[in-house]
């Protein structure tokens, strides 16, 4: 008699967001599937099996969507019986919370922000069963403070681009950025760095530089892409890539010198740690392809970047540029070929698939 296969399920209320945060969660059940044999389940009314694949890179066997019972008006007890055939359920919270069935559950904390997780005693109850992992040592540490007990489970980077570590990519005179076009939250800040790169371009090292803003962007959010088109004028040095494939990005990031990251510019951290990056999926990235990597002083990336080694981190406008400034081409290449080995020593899928199974499919 054959043995029935394990089920791992997904109910993340951001999937449609498509981001780095969706890419590393789905990237477990991926490990999952590929690894162990798991069969992957996400509670969501549309199937995104193809959308996965574009613009996230992530290629599935067998991937099943199932409707989104926890926003359709199930009852406790609908929840706790569709849950009990899983032997693993991820939740990626919005702040409200449920009973459980499935046999090992976990939130998956990507965001700092207080309102995400349990504070009454009902939704304490609620969660006794459920373990906490986040995408980050910073992450982990607020959820300290508000006394949760964490897991730090980093993401991997495909291997197209840990293949681009290998190589001395050909550089032009362009600098990216890369995130969800969006306003709220832990915005990306690309109406900040547009007005940085034109100053930034009034230096005559930097005149025939190129700014290029790539990022997928949702219905509600077109009104701050409108923004940014405004700022940027018809300056043609300023260009958007808007939802473009994950083969276009790649390339992007093996074409630019520079990365540059704003996300969390301005915000007090200790004040409000959600507004800030949570981790840096993309300046990583950025760095395993060889650009010079720049982000704001704050949040994640600060435990990402050991500063003016594998990249630079930043405070101001003024400080950033003077950094690019000073660089010779040898400083460049010795910061760049840092950046790679950090990468490919910490963020590869081997070490990540050993991460998620043995958080998630131990041997018995």
């Amino acid at each position: 008699m054959s043995m029935k296969k394990p089920q791992v399920a997904l109910y993340d209320p951001y999937l449609d967001t498509m981001g780095g945060g969706e890419r590393h969660v789905l990237s477990i059940l991926h490990v999952l599937e590929h690894e162990r044999g798991f069969t992957p389940v996400i509670f969501w009314d549309q199937d995104l099996t193809e959308a996965i694949r574009d613009r996230l890179g992530l290629t599935f066997t067998k991937l099943e969507f199932r409707p989104d019972l926890f926003r359709g008006g199930a009852t406790i007890l609908e929840k706790i019986r569709s849950l009990k055939e899983f032997d693993s359920f991820i939740y990626v919270p919005d702040g409200s919370y449920f009973f459980s069935g499935a046999r090992q559950n976990t939130v998956f904390c990507m965001v700092p922000d207080r309102k995400l997780y349990p504070a009454s005693v009902t939704d304490r109850i609620k969660t006794a069963n459920y373990r906490f992992i986040a995408n980050s040592g910073f992450t982990s540490s607020w959820l300290a403070r508000w006394g949760f007990r964490s897991t730090v489970l980093y993401p991997y980077l495909p291997e197209e681009l840990i293949s681009l570590s290998k190589t001395q990519p050909h550089k032009e005179k362009m600098i990216l950025t890369v995130g969800r076009f969006f306003r709220h939250l832990h915005s990306k800040r690309q109406d900040i760095a547009i007005r940085s790169f034109r100053k930034l371009r009034e230096k005559p090292e930097f005149s025939g530089y190129r700014f290029i803003m790539a990022g997928s962007v949702l219905p509600g959010d077109q009104d701050f892409l409108d923004e940014l088109r405004t700022i940027a004028g018809n300056d043609p040095a300023i260009e958007f890539k808007v939802s473009i494939s994950f083969p276009e990005l790649l390339k992007l990031y093996e074409q630019a010198e520079y990365y540059w990251h704003y996300a969390g510019y301005g915000v007090d951290a200790e004040v409000n740690p959600q507004n800030t990056e949570h981790l840096g999926i993309s300046p990583l990235e950025a760095m395993a392809a060889g650009c010079i990597t720049c982000c704001y002083a704050a949040g994640g990336p600060t435990e990402l970047i050991v500063n003016g080694k594998n990249g630079f981190l930043f405070t101001s406008h003024e400080e950033l540029h003077r950094e690019m400034l000073s660089l010779s081409d040898n400083r460049k290449h010795e910061i760049a070929e840092y950046a790679r080995r950090f990468v490919r020593e910490r963020f590869s899928y081997q070490h990540f698939a050993r991460e998620v199974i043995h958080q998630f499919a131990p041997a018995t």
